[in-house]
């Protein structure tokens, strides 16, 4: 079964859900075009680069989860509601603006 297929007759959950599988595809996309790149050896910043791909991807994860778990758009710091444009923006984020300069 496919991430994107809805679970629930939720529309809200549902666009969430499509927004987190475009910010997936955009990241693996990213990764193989720095895969076939080639990397040479010492190359710290192609690796830096790839480490926060696969950060944003295991983000990304955790968002799916929650929005099965019914916490997506709690932020994990303060446990209040994350604005609505911030999660548009930034869909798999786990914080509002306030509690991520904190983290």
């Amino acid at each position: 079964m496919s991430r994107t297929e809805p679970r629930s007759a939720h529309p809200a959950a549902d666009e969430v859900r499509q927004r987190l599988e475009h910010a997936r595809t955009t990241r693996l996309a990213q990764l193989k075009a720095l895969d076939e790149t080639g990397q040479s050896p010492g190359d710290h910043l192609m690796s830096n680069q790839k480490d926060a791909i696969n950060r944003v991807l295991r983000e990304i994860d955790e968002a799916f989860a929650r929005v099965e778990d019914g916490t997506y758009g709690i932020c994990l710091g303060c446990s209040k509601s994350v604005p609505p444009e911030r999660l548009e923006i930034l869909p798999h984020t786990r914080y509002c603006v306030g509690c991520q300069g904190r983290a």
